[in-house]
């Protein structure tokens, strides 16, 4: 008898097209394929890396451990495709955003209610299918029903009490005891699937950078290496250095504030106060080197706008440096104070085996001890080759998901050093050449928060027919839901804070 895995690979050897797609594969196979390729994600062959369409087709990216990843199309057929999500949860909220968007019909599915579309859209599947909408109110959603004695619901948001971006939580509790989290979702959606079809390859790369301001190199950086795949671009040394500085500073900055506001939602505003100081130098030193606090836009296709000066350099050093020792400090006091200890040891915590199903990237999937980093598992310059810790823990708690903040501190901290102790000369820009013919590149790079995917088309004359965008938090959301379970109500801004989603990441 064949195993799942030789039926896979035999489903992809008979595949009705291998598309040049770079630097992965990208087969084009039949309905049927599709489904066993699914059932083989719900199967646990393989983990799945981004669920998306465009006109006509819907493409699954896909990885096993040990191997390059590939993406696995399938053509839409009388407006319906199999549905991945009732084979592999994960896929669930990825499918009902390509029903939103292009009204394409997941068969199957277990969850139709739109995610997206919040009833006051002019046009239904606007993307694709492009039909009559059908208003309604936009609190017109069913959530799922939660049946038992003595519960009761607690509606939360989608207006919150300080700056922060908007969605809706509904708790079902016993007492002060969550039974059940459910999400809402879509209260930011900007049209970033529509904003990245048919648009110049310079528009792109802008919209890409601000579909979550927070994590703008790290999308930006992945953008520009799908752009440069698809036209085998090479770009120079320096360039590529300078970008591993810039995410670095981009991990550090979101690390920081990230500790400090977990902290903060337990009553201990000292870490809170400090780490906003770290942080704050962090952006300075960046705003003075690149001339941008979140540095924005200056990763492009072909290599970066902004040079490192040595004064430059010595002044990342130094600001590395002032913070080295203080942050040592706080963190001493973090560990040794039992009062913080009590509220984050134990809370919130997220099983192995849901990291593993769900493919939780960064923080939030290396704290319930999966052991993934796309910096080193799926290798790109300047972090190939080069050798850095990727810490790993496995109680899955809120305080494993502030350790592993910490120690990645130090490890950027290091990886920086070593860069700017050793920068190329050279040039940081090479000019991007037109596409001859339709290219398609794929890049991932590893965010603050875990794995960012984007996927995209090339067209002659400069334009990107199609591209896509896949936050982490896409898999992420889901498994603050499971983390909540069983604790106190009064827990869940810990354990929201200490997975840290982007809901304009999720909400394209």
């Amino acid at each position: 008898m064949t195993t799942s895995e030789d039926r896979i690979a035999a489903l992809l050897a008979d595949a009705l097209a291998v598309v040049p797609m770079r630097p992965w594969s990208r087969y084009e196979v039949e309905t049927m394929a599709f489904e066993a390729i699914a059932q083989a994600l719900g199967q646990g062959e393989r983990e799945m890396l981004g669920l998306w369409a465009e006109s006509g087709m819907v493409h699954l990216a896909v990885r096993r451990i040990g191997e390059a990843p590939c993406v696995v199309s399938t053509a839409v057929i009388d407006g319906r495709f199999p549905s991945v999500g009732v084979r592999h949860a994960p896929a669930i909220r990825p499918e009902r955003a390509i029903r939103d968007l292009f009204g394409y019909e997941p068969v199957d599915a277990p969850d139709l209610r739109p995610w997206l579309d919040h009833g006051a859209w002019t046009l239904a599947g606007p993307l694709g299918r492009r039909g009559d909408p059908v208003p309604r109110h936009p609190a017109d959603y069913p959530m799922l029903p939660v049946t038992g004695d003595g519960l009761h619901e607690i509606p939360v948001g989608p207006v919150h009490a300080g700056i922060i971006e908007p969605g809706h939580f509904r708790f079902t509790a016993n007492g002060e005891t969550v039974v059940r989290l459910e999400e809402r979702l879509g209260y930011v959606h900007k049209g970033i699937d529509g904003l990245l079809t048919d648009v110049p390859l310079e528009r792109a790369g802008k919209v890409v950078a601000r579909v979550s301001g927070d994590s703008t190199v790290a999308a930006s950086f992945a953008f520009a290496r799908a752009v440069e795949a698809a036209l085998g671009l090479d770009v120079p040394r320096r360039a590529t250095v300078i970008r591993g500085v810039m995410a670095e500073l981009e991990r550090l900055a979101n690390h920081f504030g990230d500790i400090g506001a977990i902290c903060n939602d337990a009553a201990f505003a000292i870490m809170l106060a400090h780490c906003g100081i770290f942080r704050e130098k962090i952006l300075a030193a960046s705003a003075a080197v690149f001339a941008h606090r979140l540095m924005m836009d200056t990763i492009v296709p072909g290599g970066v706008t902004a040079n490192i000066t040595a004064e430059g350099a010595r002044l990342i050093v130094a600001t590395l440096d002032e913070i080295t020792p203080a942050f040592e400090e706080i963190v001493r006091l973090y560990e040794d104070t039992p009062s913080i200890q009590d509220r984050t040891c134990g809370t919130g915590h997220l099983a192995a085996d849901l990291a593993v199903r769900f493919a939780a990237g960064g923080p939030v999937g290396r704290a319930s001890a999966r052991d993934f980093d796309a910096r080193r598992d799926l290798a790109y310059a300047p972090y190939a080759g080069h050798a850095f810790e990727v810490p790993v823990l496995t109680a899955g708690d809120v305080d494993a998901r502030v350790q592993i903040r910490i120690r990645e501190v130090a490890a950027s901290m290091k990886l920086i050093r070593e860069w700017l102790r050793a920068l190329p000369e050279g040039p940081t820009l090479a000019p991007v050449p037109d596409a001859a013919a339709p290219a398609e590149g794929i890049a991932v790079t590893e965010a603050f928060r875990g794995d960012l995917l984007v996927w995209l088309r090339l067209l002659p004359g400069r334009k990107v027919a199609r591209c896509h965008v896949r936050d982490a938090s896409w898999f992420q959301w889901p498994l603050l839901e499971a983390a909540i379970e069983n604790n106190i109500v009064a827990d869940f801004p810990l354990c929201n804070k200490s997975f840290n989603c982007s809901y304009s990441g999720a909400d394209l």
